[in-house]
């Protein structure tokens, strides 16, 4: 039987792993920067963690989400995104609690699920590096979260990056603008799509987003959501973007913008990239928003918040061509089979003082594991054959130089990175 992975997953071959392990290794760096610590939660929650947080008319809930039965005849959904569960765990294990620094900042890394159509830079199975930051209401908060997501994507290559922002104000500003987008809508109820007709009911303001082309075309003469904002929402808006002049980032507006899930409110924004790695056209690699609410909608205080998720599969084609090639300080090459014992010693002492080794275990002749040594980019090439293990010595050999001297066995298992040192400068 000929088994393949399920559709929509990728195998993340040696090669690939390691741009994938200089993405996360880049973001660590950036996210600690801005005082970020990394929290892991399960990969699976009750489905009402998800359908509480997202809403019952978004996409993820209604038709994305990997849902199951467990044993005990609970309803559990691998998750489809990070925040709600993140905002569980921040509820469950009262890090709200007086003990605990605001704004508590973490970020997670890791394997998202939806059950999607696959397509370029989107999988079934897709992982994101998201960042949340609970308890600061202020606008400094927001602008520090853009500023982030900023030094993300530049950390990771990007060459071209543009800011996309809006609010989507508070419970007063959307209550007006409910009105109006309803008193708007409902003439063309008839021409909506099924989804769209759904939403008008039970939350309009998802029919901005709908993908469907006709509906797109009735929405473009709605009224906008920044002529609804309260004098509040407005406010943090407007501080929002002077924060951001100061910063000397640039941005655009886009009174159309929303996001797919229903827990945002106040400042929206996506970042996005047009470098030629997409394709043509800007591409968003990294959104987010303010979700204050959403705390207390999962069982906690009244807590805001504010975080992103960035699509790390996206993220690796800026950073693709950035990992160098595969480099090996240290091959052994062993001449008799006698020598083997004595090389693999060897390797495990130098090991022990942190530098990597490789040998041959295919009983090779000594041209072919020269020839190996040169293709991983070897600095030195230790040679033991039965004159060596007679003498208790190695032949060592600067790659690069191609000088070459013997040395004693002992020298090279308790101070290799003397002779590693010397041999390199030579």
């Amino acid at each position: 039987m000929h088994y393949q992975r399920p559709k929509g997953t990728a195998d993340i071959l040696p090669g690939q792993s390691a741009l994938w392990q200089r993405v996360e290794a880049t973001a660590r760096d950036i996210l600690a920067r801005y005082r970020y610590e990394e929290i892991r939660t399960p990969l699976f929650e009750n489905e009402e963690v998800f359908s509480r947080s997202a809403g019952d008319t978004s996409d993820i809930v209604t038709k994305e989400m990997y849902t199951f039965e467990d044993k005990g005849g609970r309803k559990m959904a691998l998750r489809p995104e990070g925040t709600a569960g993140v905002v569980r765990a921040y509820v469950e294990n009262k890090l709200y609690g007086p003990e605990f620094q605001k704004p508590y900042k973490v970020y997670y890394m890791g394997a998202m699920f939806r059950y999607e159509r696959p397509q370029s830079g989107r999988q079934r199975e897709f992982h994101q590096i998201g960042v949340e930051a609970f308890g600061a209401e202020t606008p400094a908060i927001d602008a520090e979260t853009i500023a982030l997501g900023r030094d993300l994507l530049m950390g990771l290559g990007a060459k071209s990056i543009r800011v996309v922002i809006n609010s989507l104000g508070d419970p007063e500003s959307r209550a007006a603008y409910h009105e109006a987008l309803v008193a708007y809508l409902t003439p063309y109820q008839a021409e909506l799509s099924h989804d769209s007709q759904v939403r008008l009911v039970k939350n309009p303001l998802r029919i901005l987003d709908s993908k469907d082309a006709h509906d797109q075309e009735i929405v473009k003469g709605a009224p906008k959501i920044l002529d609804f904002l309260s004098a509040t929402a407005q406010q943090h808006f407007t501080a929002v973007q002077d924060l951001l002049d100061h910063m000397g980032i640039a941005y655009d507006i886009d009174a159309d913008m929303v996001r797919g899930l229903d827990y945002y409110n106040h400042t929206i924004f996506e970042l996005m990239s047009d470098d030629p790695v997409f394709g043509g056209g800007y591409t968003t690699v990294l959104a987010g928003g303010r979700y204050n609410g959403l705390v207390e909608e999962l069982g906690g205080p009244q807590t805001p918040g504010i975080g992103f998720g960035m699509g790390v599969e996206r993220a690796m084609l800026l950073a693709a061509g950035q990992v160098p090639a595969p480099h090996v300080p240290v091959y052994i090459v062993t001449i008799s089979p006698a020598a083997t014992a004595t090389g693999m010693a060897l390797a495990s002492a130098i090991r022990q003082q942190g530098f990597a080794v490789d040998m041959d275990y295919l009983d090779r002749k000594a041209k072919a594991q020269f020839k190996t040594a040169n293709k991983v980019g070897a600095d030195l090439v230790l040679t033991i054959g039965d004159s060596e293990l007679e003498a208790d010595t190695v032949q060592v050999k600067a790659m690069a130089s191609g000088e070459q001297q013997t040395l004693p066995m002992s020298e090279l298992r308790e101070h290799f990175a003397q002779v590693y040192a010397q041999a390199k400068e030579d």
